[in-house]
């Protein structure tokens, strides 16, 4: 009686079944992967959006208009001017404080001089202190809002127009506060994204 040998059978079926889970291990990974990098750039945004609904960091929040009302509380707004290293801008507030009920609009000025021979174009990050203040800080119009081109040599004044919402009256947690300050970093955005924004602007224009 002859004895068939199924080794070579049994070995094939085992490479096969080691192959499968490679190949599923794999495209686990690679999902996986995907949307690591996914959740990644999501995460920005949402958390941008975060921080602008709940003033988190001292995040500003953006109105389209002022106040309906005034409040009964006095607060002092000083202004706070900074440039980041590399960025070859004077850059300073025109006046150094304004005092205004909460919901009262004003407007502040900010002066930036390009003191290079060189096209700097230049973006504004933004916070309020005291950090819980963020939430009740809005601003109507800001050069934060939108890049800043300077020539070499030039000078611009730009305004940021502002209340304080009178709600933070009714904050048990913001009874102290009665002065806030506004404070401004200005980085050089990078010549290759400043280059590729002005193509861009160029052909909405056209």
């Amino acid at each position: 009686m002859t004895t068939r040998d199924n080794t070579p059978s049994v070995t094939t079926e085992a490479t096969r079944s080691a192959a499968g889970r490679n190949r599923r291990m794999v495209i686990i990974c690679t999902t996986t992967v995907a949307m690591m990098l996914a959740a990644s750039y999501a995460a920005v945004p949402l958390y941008d959006l975060f921080c602008r609904v709940t003033g988190y960091g001292g995040t500003t929040q953006q109105a389209d208009a002022g106040a309906d009302h005034l409040g009964k509380r006095m607060v002092t707004v000083q202004f706070d001017a900074n440039v980041a290293r590399g960025m070859a801008w004077d850059f300073k507030p025109v006046q150094r404080e304004i005092k205004l009920l909460t919901g009262e609009t004003a407007i502040a000025y900010y002066r930036a001089t390009n003191n290079t021979d060189r096209t700097i174009v230049g973006t504004a990050t933004f916070n309020v202190t005291p950090l819980k203040v963020g939430y009740y800080f809005n601003k109507i119009d800001c050069f934060c809002f939108t890049e800043q081109v300077l020539e070499p040599g030039q000078t611009i004044d730009m305004p940021v127009q502002f209340f304080v919402d009178p709600e933070m009256e009714d904050d048990t947690n913001a009874d102290e506060v009665k002065l806030i300050t506004l404070s401004y970093t200005f980085f050089e955005r990078p010549r290759e994204q400043a280059e590729s924004s002005t193509i861009q602007m160029s052909a909405v224009q056209q």
